[in-house]
């Protein structure tokens, strides 16, 4: 029996535009988070960034986001930091320039300090990006459907990093455009947009990967869709564009420091706490720090074994859910995007509890949670997921004395 109550809501809803939908969907869940974080920020003891119970604001822009107002305030050094024992240190040249640059230019248009500054830009950019989504979930599945994709997306677990001092809104919002470039065949446009999104957030060599498999499948596949010269031109100069780009970064901090590996170091230095100084070696690092997790965190001998066998057991996860008929649901390209991701997490990055914030850029994954069509399936959705944002900033955003678990 359907409740007749409910119909003048979802009437009023569906004359909603599909864009002001998403920008309701995500500032409603917006203020849930942002209820989440008052109650923790109001039991947060004092800490290295904040004191006791701090504002909204001061509590968003710890963590990461202290190198992002240094950053804004100070540029990057051009002598790198080192170490008692004489290995580069953490500093700034791991963090990207474009975020605290905007940040920096609203505080010098508005006069605000960095805290409030910074929250004001992840969010605008936030609700940016929201629209993006949906328009281009709307591309591969029902309006309906997509629209649930955008609730998915809007309440993850990691999605209350999009309204603190973290650049992921920013880059979301490059990122989601980018796709839904290469999925309308403008490829010329992709262009710029890699061009900033490679200095906000690591992403140019994982959109190179994704993009020559892009322009292979459309080779292969040119008999049922043609490929057309001046598209498979276009497509392969943006590839190449964005492997340069992808590397844009390192060569700069050569530059100006004078050392090669000058980034490369430093992101190695936030490792070294877990597994000592060691050189990056490409594809090594899952399995080192699955095997150190599997020692120290739950005391298993073996600890190089479990290692291995923990990245085996996510390949074949990660694979037979691209394979999943859900995944093909939602498209070739946005399959290749996730596979290019995955691969790219896999060979360069240690995971530890950043990690799971290093997820983000997998948000095409929301349209194959989002398929069923049960009403209980998609509320419980929706409750896990806030459950999910309680449990990671209780543990990653909480700051609890001497704390290892950074988001």
């Amino acid at each position: 029996m359907t409740d007749t109550r409910a119909r003048p809501v979802a009437d009023l809803w569906r004359r909603f535009p599909w864009w002001a939908q998403a920008l309701l969907i995500f500032g409603a869940a917006r203020l849930g988070t942002t209820a989440i974080l008052l109650v923790v920020a109001a039991g947060q003891p004092a800490n290295a960034w904040t004191g006791a119970s701090p504002g909204y604001a001061d509590f968003a822009s710890i963590w990461d986001g202290r190198w992002y107002n240094i950053i804004a305030e100070s540029g990057y050094p051009s002598v790198l930091p080192l170490t008692d024992d004489g290995h580069v240190g953490e500093n700034a040249w791991a963090f990207m320039p474009v975020y605290p640059a905007v940040v920096r230019m609203l505080m010098v248009l508005t006069g605000l300090p960095w805290a409030p500054a910074a929250v004001v830009v992840s969010l605008a950019c936030g609700f940016a990006a929201a629209v993006v989504v949906a328009r281009l979930f709307r591309l591969v599945l029902s309006p309906g459907t997509a629209m649930f994709a955008v609730v998915c997306y809007s309440v993850s677990p990691l999605s209350p990093v999009m309204q603190v001092a973290y650049a992921e809104s920013m880059h979301l919002l490059l990122l989601a455009s980018a796709l839904y470039l290469v999925m309308r065949r403008r490829y010329w446009l992709v262009l710029p947009v890699l061009a900033v999104a490679s200095f906000t957030r690591p992403s140019g060599l994982a959109f190179a990967l994704f993009l020559v498999l892009h322009v292979w499948y459309r080779w292969w596949t040119r008999d049922r869709s043609p490929f057309p010269r001046n598209e498979a031109i276009a497509a392969s100069v943006v590839a190449v564009a964005s492997g340069i780009l992808g590397f844009g970064w390192l060569l700069i901090a050569w530059a100006v420091t004078g050392s090669l590996t000058a980034y490369t170091d430093t992101e190695l230095a936030w490792r070294s706490a877990y597994i000592g100084h060691n050189p990056l070696v490409p594809f090594a690092g899952w399995f080192q720090g699955l095997g150190w997790w599997a020692e120290n965190g739950l005391g298993l001998p073996a600890p190089m074994w479990w290692g291995a066998a923990g990245v085996l057991l996510l390949v074949a996860a990660s694979v037979a859910l691209l394979l999943s008929r859900p995944a093909k649901r939602i498209g070739v390209d946005l399959r290749l995007w996730v596979a290019s991701y995955l691969l790219y997490l896999f060979a360069v990055f240690f995971p530890q509890s950043s990690t799971f914030r290093l997820l983000m850029p997998l948000f095409p994954l929301a349209g194959v949670v989002a398929q069923p069509r049960s009403v209980v399936y998609r509320w419980a959705v929706v409750a896990l997921s806030i459950a999910a944002q309680l449990g990671w900033i209780l543990i990653a955003w909480r700051v609890d004395g001497y704390d290892w678990t950074p988001p």
